[in-house]
């Protein structure tokens, strides 16, 4: 009888702990980002992973986002804080200058990475992004939000929100973003991880 109750007593104390174990699903937040700013400055870092000559290449930074209605201002520095390089676009051009290099100029964004890569970054998308927007392969307009966290736009690339300044915020802000292209005939397969660093 006295094992019995041993028993019963351990399969409770087993049942109550691991009750307690058990989480209930996360009720994510369902608004929307905040209303889309013009002029806003970021730091961060960033993770990019590529394909060359059948290798996995990986490249790892840090970055300085300056952005006003007429101009993209991005300082990209070494994990240590070197600057790399400095990218500034205008609605005419854009120039990326590297240390003592003669500046190169072509008429995007897009363009300049193509031709300085050898294979196009989503950089002009940058600008949506990073604040959470971005146009889906059906053309229309998403803002994410912590239970709506992924879009795919209409050049191929797929984009996670995958987590927030402050998830539980009224407005929430991208924390961390991943973005990531399929390989095809045309493209490499390519996966980029942002990191937002926290504002004010």
């Amino acid at each position: 009888m006295m094992l019995r109750s041993k028993t019963r007593f351990l399969a409770l104390a087993c049942a109550a702990l691991l009750s307690a174990c058990v989480t209930a699903p996360t009720n994510l937040s369902k608004a929307s980002v905040a209303a889309y700013r013009e002029a806003i400055e970021l730091n961060g870092r960033l993770t990019v992973n590529y394909q060359k000559d059948g290798q996995t290449e990986t490249l790892t930074g840090k970055f300085a986002w300056n952005q006003t209605p007429a101009a993209v201002n991005v300082s990209l520095a070494s994990p240590l804080g070197q600057t790399i390089a400095t990218i500034s676009v205008t609605p005419d051009s854009a120039t990326l200058v590297q240390g003592d290099r003669a500046p190169r100029v072509a008429r995007d964004i897009d363009t300049l990475t193509a031709q300085t890569l050898g294979w196009s970054l989503p950089v002009s998308g940058l600008r949506d992004w990073l604040q959470g927007y971005a146009t889906g392969a059906d053309g229309q307009r998403f803002a994410a939000s912590p239970a709506a966290n992924t879009v795919t736009t209409a050049d191929g690339w797929r984009l996670t929100f995958v987590s927030w300044q402050d998830p539980d915020a009224a407005k929430p802000v991208p924390k961390r973003i991943d973005v990531a292209r399929v390989a095809s005939a045309t493209v490499e397969a390519m996966e980029i991880r942002i990191v937002i660093d926290p504002q004010g």
